[in-house]
């Protein structure tokens, strides 16, 4: 089953584009802390992982616009990953598509 949910807190920048469809694609970042496992963290001094987030719709769009950056936020969604061809060939990105983006609480 393809379920994500994060908690932690919306990144610095909320950006659209307009598709030549007419559809509206949201990109953000959620902010996450780290659990501070042996295992993982044995030396290192990262804290945090930075995760991309997409989502569809105007209506998305104007919730992610009205949050400020650092803000509490629970995302749920689906992993996707995608390809395309650019100038160095096959290039592909993993992201959260966003089904719902709440303040957390």
């Amino acid at each position: 089953m393809n379920q994500v949910e994060l908690v932690g807190r919306l990144g610095a920048r909320v950006d659209d584009r307009e598709l030549p469809s007419g559809d509206v694609i949201t990109t953000f970042s959620v902010t996450v802390d780290r659990a501070r496992t042996v295992a993982v963290d044995r030396g290192s001094s990262v804290t945090v992982d930075v995760i991309a987030c997409v989502a569809n719709g105007r209506r998305m769009a104007a919730r992610a616009h009205r949050l400020e950056p650092g803000t509490p936020v629970r995302v749920r969604g689906v992993l996707r990953r995608r390809f395309w061809r650019g100038a160095s060939g096959l290039q592909s990105s993993t992201e959260v598509h966003v089904l719902e983006l709440d303040v957390a609480g």
